[in-house]
């Protein structure tokens, strides 16, 4: 019985520090608190992509809140006049159960999205739903002009995907990938997923027409830079709330657009544990964020 106590009260503790280091890049749990970040990210001249955490849902009750959470969530940002938009995982509204399923709230949703002229992002997860999610986008963005997609530089298959999707014109929002994948489905070092990132990068600016770079690398983000200025594109850098805070400001005032990603909820873990395994980086970057912003 101790040792119960003993491991409750070390998970509590575990996850109270981690709760404070969630807080710097997550709005809150409540819808609230991220339209409250979203104006912030607006005053500081930013767009502001705002993400209801939580994913991997089976039961259509839950579904369907996640649904009209979402429907809310769009009128607020119209009732709010905050320029943004929305990030929608699809195993949040459906996909776990059925590609039809998650087709139609994701129809519903960005139905309404666009009434307000608000664009959404569909993200992409592990890759055991890939091939579904774009299936899914695909058919989505035949009816729905303001509409993007996700690519994650850490697979090997993206280079494909990639040419693939720009052949309609897709609207792309590159990352590097945060989901444990095989060594046969992705690469495995930081060196790998940057030079497939950059070569992807350079596939954008090259054949994209309206797409996203979201990166916290510095490396990255200046190569991004320098190729803007070979190719005239419509582009925009795009970052985690709470994560290179002290950059976002020169971007902006050099006229790159950037967009802050805002994820609000109170399933806030899972989605930290994973923003922290992702690259060792993060951790680094997250701290280096906090000093600024708490500089005196």
């Amino acid at each position: 019985m101790e040792t119960r106590k003993l491991e409750k009260h070390e998970s509590t503790l575990i996850e109270k520090v981690l709760f404070k280091i969630a807080k710097q890049w997550i709005a809150g749990d409540t819808m609230e608190e991220a339209l409250k970040s979203a104006r912030n990210a607006n005053t500081n001249g930013m767009n502001a992509i705002l993400n209801k955490l939580g994913e991997h849902m089976t039961s259509k009750a839950q579904v369907s809140q996640t649904v009209e959470d979402y429907l809310i969530l769009v009128s607020n940002l119209r009732r709010s006049k905050i320029t943004g938009g929305l990030s929608i995982k699809p195993t949040q509204v459906g996909l776990a159960i059925s590609t039809k399923e998650c087709l139609s709230n994701l129809d519903v949703i960005i139905e309404k999205a666009l009434e307000f002229q608000s664009f959404v992002w569909i993200d992409m997860e592990s890759s055991e739903y890939t091939d579904d999610t774009f299936k899914i986008y695909q058919t989505l963005f035949e009816k729905y002009e303001r509409l993007g997609v996700v690519v994650q530089a850490n697979l090997k298959r993206t280079e494909n995907d990639l040419c693939m999707l720009l052949k309609n014109g897709s609207k792309i929002r590159l990352v590097k990938g945060a989901y444990h994948e095989t060594p046969k489905n992705a690469y495995k070092t930081r060196h790998e997923v940057d030079e497939n990132y950059k070569k992807l990068m350079n596939v954008l600016f090259e054949q994209g027409n309206e797409f996203a770079i979201a990166t916290h690398d510095s490396k990255l983000i200046d190569l991004a830079m320098e190729l803007s200025k070979k190719h005239e594109k419509k582009f925009e850098f795009q970052m985690l709330k709470g994560i290179r805070d002290e950059l976002k400001p020169i971007l902006v005032k050099s006229g790159f657009e950037v967009s802050e990603y805002i994820p609000y909820g109170t399933n806030w873990l899972p989605y930290s544990i994973r923003r922290l395994k992702e690259r060792k980086r993060n951790i680094l970057l997250l701290g280096s964020s906090f000093i600024h912003a708490h500089r005196v």
